[in-house]
């Protein structure tokens, strides 16, 4: 158990940046699972800068690291352009 008042404080801004961090990475994460599952090229293209923007708010926030929300946003992109 924490000793300190400011210990215990950061114990709880942790808890509640932890959950946030977790809810957001987490919807992201459905998101772009559903995109790869689209076949429908117009939706495809509506969906792609939703998708885009919510992982570079990730890469913003430190939640994933700036790279990883890069190759992902290639892969979305190559898959977006396989469409017809």
């Amino acid at each position: 158990m924490a000793n300190h008042k400011s210990s215990e404080k950061r114990i709880r801004q942790t808890k509640v940046r932890r959950l946030t961090n977790r809810y957001a990475s987490r919807t992201t994460r459905n998101q772009v699972r559903k995109f790869r599952t689209l076949t429908s090229k117009e939706e495809a293209v509506k969906q792609y800068p939703a998708v885009c923007s919510m992982l570079d708010k990730l890469a913003k926030k430190n939640v994933i690291h700036q790279n990883k929300a890069n190759n992902l946003k290639s892969k979305l992109a190559a898959h977006l352009n396989s469409l017809s």
